[in-house]
């Protein structure tokens, strides 16, 4: 579906012992006689290196992977024809991101795809004929044999365009979590997977993930998407990463904060992150807080770990 084909080179960057890089890459390239190139730590530096001398064609990843390509300030001094294809998925995907991996990295296809350890790592994917606005604005459509709903809260199937939970039936969904049965019956009801996800669907079946449901806050009873506000974000060509959360407000009820990792060369201060965030999207959204950091914290996986940036931000004064 992706298109990946004999005689790629494929730098196989996610860990090994997760899905993505198991399954995405270790057994996709024995599938399809990829050549494998193993490179056991994300470093940008090496990276760019390797892309450079061992002609890698085949470089999936989460956002995060891409954002510090594209944020190395030595990019242009490393030649990065030989790149073809990219995969991406594990969190939402700002549609500035795609469009960047295009046009400043090179790559001629870009295939975004959603999906849980839960579902042995894949639930809806674009393939690689499809339209770029597509691929940039959605994570595709049901792989062959796999359900995919999005629900309301009484668990019934919510109209095309209404965002709900995403919920999964088919072969791939776990039998269920090791030694934990009581976890298993929380999450999946008559063969249908709860993943906390939210989603729309549109009228062809393709999926857009919002966010996750617990990382959702509520500020004056609007109900405020981290992942949502961190697209819009995105735009600011001064920001290199972003992270929103959202933290207990007495007045509010709850506020965003944003952890903010500034682009090379940018001297914006948070202030002037919070400006340009009231110029650019509704109030409601704004984060009431910025901090700005070096790096943001995250898992083997390449995903931000964002209870420890809640913990963070409800201890700053």
């Amino acid at each position: 579906m992706v298109g990946l084909r004999e005689g790629d080179r494929y730098l196989v960057v996610n860990p090994f012992f997760h899905s993505f890089g198991y399954k995405a890459g270790w057994l996709a390239s024995f599938m399809r006689g990829a050549t494998v190139l193993p490179e056991t730590v994300f470093d940008v530096d090496r990276v760019l290196e390797r892309i450079e001398r061992d002609r890698v064609s085949m470089l999936p990843g989460p956002p995060t992977l891409y954002q510090g390509l594209l944020s190395h300030p030595g990019l242009a001094q490393h030649d990065l024809s030989s790149l073809r294809l990219a995969v991406t998925g594990a969190a939402v995907i700002p549609v500035e991101l795609v469009e960047r991996m295009r046009d400043e990295l090179g790559f001629d296809t870009v295939i975004t795809g959603y999906g849980l350890t839960e579902t042995c790592g894949i639930v809806t994917m674009c393939r690689f004929d499809d339209d770029p606005e597509t691929i940039a604005t959605t994570s595709g459509r049901a792989i062959p044999g796999v359900d995919v709903m999005c629900v309301g809260r009484m668990g019934d199937e919510l109209p095309r365009g209404e965002p709900g939970e995403v919920v999964v039936r088919g072969y791939n969904v776990m039998r269920g979590y090791f030694n934990d049965p009581a976890a298993t019956d929380e999450t999946i009801t008559n063969g249908w997977l709860h993943t906390g996800d939210v989603g729309v669907m549109d009228e062809r079946g393709y999926l857009k993930i919002t966010d996750r449901m617990k990382d959702m806050f509520i500020m004056g009873g609007f109900n405020c998407y981290p992942a949502e506000i961190e697209n819009l974000m995105a735009a600011n060509a001064d920001l290199a990463q972003v992270a929103v959360v959202g933290v207990p407000d007495e007045r509010m009820g709850e506020v965003g904060v944003a952890f903010v990792v500034l682009a090379e060369g940018s001297d914006l201060t948070d202030e002037a992150v919070v400006a340009w965030c009231r110029e650019n999207m509704a109030n409601y959204k704004v984060p009431r807080r910025v901090e700005l950091v070096d790096e943001l914290p995250m898992n083997a996986s390449g995903k931000v770990v964002k209870y420890q940036l809640r913990e963070r931000a409800a201890g700053l004064s």
